[in-house]
Formats: C-alpha cells, structure tokens, sequence
C-alpha cells in the first residue's frame, strides 16, 4: 500500500533503536523523510548515513524542556506533517518500593513533555489544517503488568490527555492516536524480565519463556510489524481514526473493548 506520504517530514523520538528506529526506517520506505531525535548522538550519526538525503538528527533527551526548546528553535515545524511521540520508560518497581521522588520522576519522564511537545505542534498543524500524532505507550493502560506500577500509572495519564485533546483539535485536520504495544522483541522488555527473575529466583531466559507462555499468539512481538501500524496513523489512511488507544500485544488484553 502506497502510505501517500513521499517527501513528507516527520519527528520520530526514540529513533536509534526498537519501535523508533523500526518506525522511522518504515517512514522512510515509503518515501518520508524523518527528523530523528535520540540521546545516543554517535548512533543517530550512523543511521543518518544510511539514508543522508532523507534524515535529519536532534541528540538530546525529549523529557528535558531544552531538547524541546532546541526542538522548537532549530527546525522550521511547519513543514512538519506528524511525530511519533516515544521514548523511554521508568524502573520496574512494585507499589511500596517506591519513593514519592520517583513518582516526580515518572510524570517528567512519561507525561510532562508529551503536553509540552503537543503545545509546539497543535498551533502548527491547526494554521496547517492538518497533521498526525503518534504517542507510544504500553498495554498496561487496558490492562496492568506485575511490578510496572510507575507505567502502568501515569501511562493512563496520557491515554486522558489524548483523548482529550483529540476531542478538543477535531475537524481541524489534525489526529492523534495512541498505540499501546504489549511483549516485544526489544531492549525494552528486559527490565520486566529481570524484575521478573529477582522477586521469583529464576533465570532471564526461564522468565522470558514464561512471559512467552502468556501471550496467545506464542511469541514476542515484531517491532516491524508495530511499524506498519505506526506509519500508517501517521498516513492519511487514518484520516477517521482519532483519539483511540490501539492494542498491538498478540492477544494479551482478555477484556472485549481491548
């Protein structure tokens, strides 16, 4: 399918690696160009040699208001047709093994730049009349994973905002949608396989296989398959899809609205 976005331009945070890279390298395929925004600034290098002519790079981390004002300041938004709004997430810990600090943590870390970021784009895409938001967050906002408590919490806070502010930018061109992926093949999973291991004493991979076990489909996601997904709601194809939250994990949310 011809995704309609040749020569168009699009953010891409978190694009060095798993859902980014595996997103932006889609966007690419289909013609797009792509501002690829990472911390990792010798790896955002690398991939923008692989395709010089259609990459632009920011190194810096999105949950920081300098990035975002770096952001702002440098590139010319305007010409900006969507981003794909991703980044990191915070440490597996169980309710009582937090501390109120990382609480504080957690709202920088997974909501308060996400509200910054859309407060740049809305103007631009409404004086636009068009443009697409793609905000990454997980599966525990539909159903809570073991020892997640920090995403599971403020991830729903997000689901809030968009929803919101869906409602609030609709019939101006603009939509934004959330994907909310469950157990993928990416570094990110590690995190809840070594929580996993050290509160029930069993090896990595005896808790990946287990985390296997749970999923219908039988597998680890592929962030390739969570790519095509990604970049179509950045397409025009999903012009009548707006303020939804997409499950992308395999068969993993039992309930009928997952």
């Amino acid at each position: 399918m011809d995704l309609g976005i040749k020569n168009q331009w699009f953010i891409v945070g978190g694009a060095t690696s798993g859902f980014g890279r595996a997103t932006a390298e889609k966007l690419i395929e289909e013609g797009a160009n792509v501002l690829a925004i990472a911390r990792n600034e010798a790896e955002l290098l690398k991939f923008q040699a692989l395709h010089p002519e259609k990459i632009k790079t920011l190194a810096g981390d999105l949950s920081l208001p300098y990035t975002l004002d770096l952001l702002r300041d440098t590139f010319d938004l305007s010409s900006f047709s969507g981003a794909f709004i991703n980044a990191g997430g915070p440490p597996s810990k169980r309710v009582m093994e937090t501390r109120i600090e990382d609480w504080d943590d957690a709202y920088k870390l997974l909501l308060r730049w996400k509200v910054m970021l859309a407060q740049i784009l809305i103007p631009i895409f409404t004086k636009n009349n068009y443009g697409k938001l793609v905000f990454v967050e997980s599966v525990s906002v539909k159903q809570a994973i073991e020892n997640l408590v920090l995403s599971n919490s403020l991830r729903m806070a997000v689901v809030g905002f968009v929803k919101t502010l869906a409602l609030e930018t609709a019939g101006k061109g603009i939509t934004m949608n959330v994907l909310a992926p469950g157990y993928h093949d990416t570094n990110a999973i590690q995190r809840i396989l070594v929580k996993t291991s050290e509160l029930k004493g069993i090896g990595i991979e005896e808790a990946r296989q287990n985390l296997i076990n749970q999923i219908p489909a039988g597998k680890l996601g592929s962030q390739d398959d969570f790519a095509s997904l990604a970049s179509w709601l950045l397409s025009p194809h999903s012009n009548y899809i707006n303020g939804q939250t997409i499950s992308i994990d395999g068969g993993v949310v039992r309930g009928s609205f997952g």
